[in-house]
């Protein structure tokens, strides 16, 4: 009897996947840490036609427990015993890593990472964007059912391009800011709750191989929390294993952009690291999506998070870290563009009558609750028009706001700033980037930004008398800096 084999080496989660492949039966999922020095095995039933059968023995092996695991399957997988020439192994393809799992009309296909480039480091974690994938289809030939329509739907979903701006990181949550991960990773282990503090405890250490020693808050297991859902575009392909493996298989991956410089302030080294998580509800091109769906997520919604760092010391425990985000969308009104019409400015319509501001209402509840107050709208779109077309949307917009802030505290109440960018780029008097810099320093001392210090976490800036520049000053009053859009 064949016994079918694929064989993958992850990074923490795995980081390097060797695949082999075997006959009939199932597959194997080999995956190690960097060092190679822990092993994870995850078994795959290629006998079920459309159902996916995965069995994981949440074991920890040794470099020679699978060593002695893969001759066991080699030789049982030889067309007769002592017989050297029809092995049951060999090699498919190499893989960094899985993308998820997905079906269509017939079976289901696995998602693998075949190519990968570093694009950033963030405390000792790296960020590597999407290169090239594979897919792999599971149940063996023998039991497979046809399906007339499987190769439309196949190409459908390869119409996705998984090499264009996909990032992902073995140990970094790419879905979270900065601040929310390294709130994470100093909580005592018996805050997070008794499943996340196990699968921190069992998780791989991802620097073994560099002799570097458990730094406690450091990071040193990776971010083990639960992914912000808005910004993983893999989740659903993931789901149908979450509860069936471990927590090390799991590899959720961001849309958007990912990059990093590195400068030289004053003689010291000095990374800047560029964030945007584009957000998978309500996701679609321009034109196609506009405004909101019932449920307040807007279209072309993306979180950006600048990150600087100290680049000489590479730890979140030892290193200064600062980090602000903001967020970009479609206006949060029910509202479109038909573009049946060939027109460069197609009309803009609002398409139901939202008096209550429902769904502004539950954008800026999501908003409100994933950052905190004041919540501040910077609105650059045309005020003046001979024509009404973006000022239909500024006016509803202002409608919204002024309606939910009377149901606001003064002092947590929407703060709407309006700026036709448009026309003060037409003005030779006005220089556009001086407004908006008076505009960026005014947002900023009103929320504040992060800033990784042991003594606190909250800054505010303040003129300095004598040099007329700014300072930050650090009030350890607060426990948590909010960061808002």
């Amino acid at each position: 009897m064949f016994m079918g084999m694929l064989i993958m080496v992850l990074l923490l989660l795995l980081t390097f996947c060797n695949i082999y492949f075997c006959h009939i039966q199932r597959y194997f999922l080999v995956g190690s840490n960097h060092a190679e020095t822990k092993y994870r095995v995850l078994k795959i039933d290629r006998t079920e036609p459309k159902d996916l059968v995965v069995i994981d023995d949440r074991h920890v092996y040794t470099q020679q427990e699978v060593r002695e695991l893969l001759g066991r399957l080699d030789l049982g997988n030889r067309t007769k015993i002592g017989q050297k020439g029809t092995s049951g192994l060999s090699r498919a393809v190499s893989a960094f890593g899985i993308v998820g799992f997905v079906r269509f009309l017939e079976g289901y296909y696995i998602v693998l990472i075949t190519k990968r480039r570093k694009m950033a480091d963030i405390g000792g974690h790296a960020i590597y964007k999407i290169e090239d994938t594979n897919m792999i289809y599971i149940p063996n030939e023998s039991v497979r059912v046809t399906h007339p329509d499987e190769t439309r739907y196949l190409r459908i979903f390869q119409n996705v391009d998984l090499s264009s701006n996909f990032y992902f990181s073995y140990s970094y949550d790419l879905s979270h800011s900065l601040q929310y991960n390294l709130t994470v990773l100093r909580m005592p282990l018996e805050i997070l709750g008794t499943e996340t503090a196990r699968t921190r405890q069992e998780s791989f250490d991802i620097f073994e191989d560099e002799g570097l020693a458990a730094q406690g808050g450091s990071g040193v297991f990776g971010i083990c929390s639960e992914p912000y859902r808005k910004y993983v575009w893999n989740g659903k392909l993931l789901d149908v294993v979450k509860t069936a493996v471990h927590r090390d298989w799991m590899l959720y991956i961001i849309h958007g952009f990912c990059g990093q410089s590195k400068l030289l302030i004053y003689g010291r080294p000095v990374y800047v690291t560029l964030i945007a998580r584009r957000s998978s509800k309500f996701a679609g091109t321009r034109f196609l999506k506009r405004g909101a769906n019932c449920e307040g997520d807007v279209a072309n919604e993306v979180e950006t998070e600048q990150i600087l760092c100290d680049a000489s010391v590479m730890s979140f425990s030892a290193g200064s870290y600062s980090s602000y985000v903001q967020v970009r969308g479609s206006v949060p009104l029910y509202w479109s563009q038909d573009i049946s019409t060939m027109m460069p400015k197609p009309p803009i319509t609002l398409d139901q009558a939202d008096p209550f501001a429902r769904v502004a209402a539950l954008h800026f509840d999501q908003m409100l609750q994933r950052f905190g107050s004041p919540i501040i709208i910077l609105n650059l779109v045309k005020e003046r028009e001979k024509r009404k077309h973006e000022r239909i949307l500024s006016e509803e917009l202002v409608n919204a706001v002024t309606y939910l802030n009377q149901f606001l505290p003064p002092e947590h109440a929407i703060v709407y700033i309006p700026w036709d960018m448009a026309k003060y780029t037409k003005s030779k008097l006005c220089n556009v980037l001086d407004r908006l810099n008076v505009i960026a320093e005014n947002v900023v001392k009103k929320t504040g930004f992060f800033v990784n210090r042991p003594d606190s976490y909250s800054s505010v800036l303040r003129p300095d008398e004598k040099s007329g520049c700014h300072q930050i000053k650090y009030d350890s009053e607060f426990l948590f800096l909010k960061v808002k859009a």
